[in-house]
């Protein structure tokens, strides 16, 4: 399989319909959301949490006090976006109670994936300390993938926040990074095999009695399906609550819109204990 068959099993815009119109969407309605809040103030934006340009967050509170800590890590294959398209995403969460937070991470090819999984893991220590509770993560895409290194044993955080670990929810994720070495974005990604090995949650053992639940519509590509069902099965042997689930009618890019309506499954999934 050459590097063409690849690069179109991990492209999605080609195969949605109005693909290229997405970004612009999300970052319209995360600006609206946000000037909202920050009307209400009820916004603590672009705080830091480590030395790089790009260690920032947004942290998002609801209307009491909270009753926990919803951090929601962006997509973009390590390569693109940042917190300022996802704030609309917050809303069910801040509804139910719970604050929500938004970092920014170094992208490739400024830092090494693993380097991400570090500062992703910082910027977690953070704003934890800004929020008591339970601590629920979700990411989307690569967030998936990086959301789900916080459920490795062996992950860069403290005994006390995986101990406040109550979910993870892996949103379209990407757990076996290998195939992505065959693709042409890995002259940006600059992986070889020994990282995509040490990176990939399906190739790790997760940390005893994690809870995860792999998240992905049913109309993405099948590598992303694949992908979905992969760290499932593995993890399941190995100790970790795991559940799937394919979301109905959806793709890659509206998948995670339900992060926004109150009465979804996907809320509900993530938040219930």
């Amino acid at each position: 399989m050459d590097t063409a068959y690849w690069d179109d099993a991990y492209s999605n815009g080609a195969y949605i319909p109005g693909g290229d119109r997405y970004p612009a969407k999300w970052t319209n309605q995360a600006s609206e959301f946000r000037q909202s809040m920050t009307r209400q103030g009820r916004a603590q934006l672009d705080e830091p949490y480590g030395a790089k340009p790009r260690a920032r967050f947004d942290l998002l509170l609801p209307q009491d006090q909270a009753k926990g800590l919803f951090v929601f890590v962006h997509g973009g294959y390590w390569m693109a976006f940042d917190k300022s398209s996802w704030s609309h995403l917050a809303a069910s969460a801040l509804d139910r109670g719970w604050a929500v937070a938004l970092p920014s991470y170094p992208l490739c090819p400024d830092a090494r994936i693993s380097e991400i999984t570090a500062e992703v893991a910082q910027a977690i220590t953070t704003i934890s300390e800004r929020v008591a509770g339970p601590i629920v993560l979700a990411g989307h895409s690569a967030g998936g993938h990086l959301v789900t290194r916080m459920a490795c044993a062996g992950a860069p955080l403290s005994n006390a926040v995986r101990e406040r670990l109550q979910h993870i929810v892996s949103i379209s994720g990407l757990h076996d990074l290998r195939p992505l070495l065959n693709t042409s974005m890995n002259r940006t990604l600059c992986m070889d095999e020994a990282e995509a090995s040490r990176e990939s949650p399906a190739l790790l053992r997760p940390r005893a009695g994690v809870r995860v639940t792999c998240w992905v519509g049913s109309r993405e590509r099948p590598e992303f399906l694949r992908q979905n069902a992969l760290l499932a099965n593995i993890w399941t042997g190995l100790g970790a609550r795991m559940t799937e689930h394919q979301a109905e009618g959806r793709h890659h890019f509206d998948v995670i819109e339900d992060l926004a309506d109150p009465g979804s499954a996907l809320v509900a999934t993530l938040l219930d204990a």
